[in-house]
């Protein structure tokens, strides 16, 4: 109950000026999310990972706003919630390609530019709740992501996105997309437990965890990424976002597992 209480004194600073902001910040013609700056801070548009994002915080925003009574502002949020899903599945899924856009960009005529990159960061898609991992489209973007970015090279795991350029190791696409990223690899791992309905399911995201467990330093330390041919660490180290990613993981796994033994 003090927790409650507490919450309420920061509702309207912090909760509702935020979720007014998401539900008028968004382009006109799509109602989508406006063009913000990717999580890899490289480029500019209506991204899919900021869209569930976006979505995400107005879900949460809807149920703060029912907890205190707010009907009127839990409807306003909840229907915006709901538009920027039916956008998305309008918008950023591409049918043609197979797969969830990484992002598209919008000019003031409406006119739709889209990027069908491969990108690791459309996992928000799920991690966020806006599709459920068994979700048909969320299936086919999961199997062409894995399909295509897994490093091939000795060392494995997971690039972030299609001919990666940042500490480019090689060229040769075929073997690598890019350098493993601890955090895209853990994400495979999260998408594996969301998806798993057995313990033979979810057992198959153990091997994504070894596989960051394995590549720390000796101190415990997690680089950003590792050479896709020897496994040393490159970039910056540590990062915490993939500790955080590492723990989280965890966190799901074991939360499955709970879920999967009371079936």
């Amino acid at each position: 109950m003090n927790k409650i209480h507490n919450l309420a004194q920061h509702y309207r600073a912090l909760i509702t000026s935020a979720a007014d902001f998401l539900v008028d910040y968004r382009e006109a013609h799509t109602q989508l999310p406006a063009a913000s700056y990717d999580l890899w801070e490289e480029r500019r548009g209506i991204l899919t990972y900021t869209t569930a994002a976006v979505y995400a915080g107005l879900d949460a925003a809807t149920k703060f706003s029912a907890l205190f009574g707010e009907e009127a502002l839990a409807a306003k949020y909840r229907q915006a919630a709901a538009e920027i899903k039916a956008a998305a599945l309008r918008y950023l899924w591409d049918e043609e390609s197979g797969h969830f856009l990484r992002m598209i960009t919008v000019d003031e005529q409406g006119n739709i530019q889209k990027d069908t990159t491969l990108d690791s960061s459309v996992c928000g898609l799920f991690q966020f709740g806006m599709l459920p991992a068994r979700d048909p489209h969320i299936e086919r973007t999961m199997q062409l992501l894995e399909q295509t970015l897994w490093v091939k090279a000795p060392a494995g795991g997971m690039a972030r996105y299609e001919n990666d350029y940042y500490y480019q190791v090689t060229h040769d696409l075929a073997q690598a997309q890019g350098n493993p990223w601890f955090i895209c690899t853990l994400w495979l791992a999260q998408y594996r437990i969301a998806h798993a309905e057995t313990l033979a399911e979810l057992h198959q995201a153990l091997p994504l965890l070894q596989w960051a467990r394995s590549r720390v330093l000796p101190s415990g330390v997690m680089a950003e990424q590792v050479h896709p041919f020897t496994n040393e660490p490159l970039s910056v180290s540590p990062l915490t976002w993939g500790h955080a990613e590492y723990v989280l993981t965890v966190r799901w796994y074991l939360g499955r597992y709970h879920d999967i033994m009371k079936a």
